[in-house]
């Protein structure tokens, strides 16, 4: 089994799990064993994600989306953050904030769970408000939390763990951009970002009726 950064691989830490035994969880309680709290951190692509999600709601996976509130790389407010919020809930996963701290949303468009977006340690376990944070207790605990962060596992992929029963419980964190463009490293998957996002600007333009000739 290869351990690339790609959408078959995917698939397979997905099944992975599955064969463990593990069960798909959100944050709206505490862990249990035998739970996998699958989290994504949406930082440049909702296209990625709702691709994702969708290969997810096929599996009958369930995930949580966390969605940043103030990107520099996507809007919420717009036409395709309007449908991504609707559609990730229709497929059934959770949205939560994926804010940069400490603007916290409070209008009730996210489920009551927050992951703070590229967090410095003096801030990045504290409690909040009225909001679960994930990198807090009960959620975040030594040994039961892996990301891949960078396109880099710090303790090594997880699949072979998953499939033996391994963890208690896992926080899995996997970023829908590096999983869903192509690219062996870092640089090269956001260079296909890139160019994938060159062909959706320039359908959104052609929508807009604007004159490419």
């Amino acid at each position: 089994m290869s351990c690339r950064f790609d959408m078959d691989h995917y698939v397979e830490l997905l099944d992975a799990a599955t064969a463990g035994g593990y069960e798909w969880a959100a944050f709206d309680r505490p862990p249990r064993a035998g739970d996998v709290f699958l989290r994504h951190d949406v930082d440049l692509s909702l296209e990625a994600a709702l691709q994702m999600a969708r290969v997810e709601r096929d599996l009958g996976v369930r995930a949580t989306y966390f969605l940043m509130t103030g990107s520099a790389f996507y809007n919420l407010d717009s036409q395709v953050g309007r449908y991504a919020l609707r559609q990730l809930r229709l497929w059934g996963h959770a949205v939560g904030q994926h804010p940069a701290y400490p603007n916290v949303d409070r209008n009730g468009r996210f489920d009551k769970v927050l992951a703070w977006h590229n967090p410095e340690p003096e801030y990045m376990s504290e409690p909040i408000d009225g909001l679960a944070n994930v990198m807090a207790p009960p959620y975040f605990a030594t040994g039961l939390y892996r990301s891949d962060s960078n396109c880099h596992w710090r303790e090594g992929c997880p699949h072979e763990e998953l499939a033996a029963g391994a963890f208690e419980w896992l926080q899995l964190l996997v970023h829908p951009e590096i999983w869903v463009y192509d690219g062996e490293t870092m640089g090269q998957t956001m260079r296909s970002m890139l160019d994938a996002k060159r062909g959706d600007w320039l359908g959104y333009l052609a929508n807009d009726r604007i004159d490419l000739e």
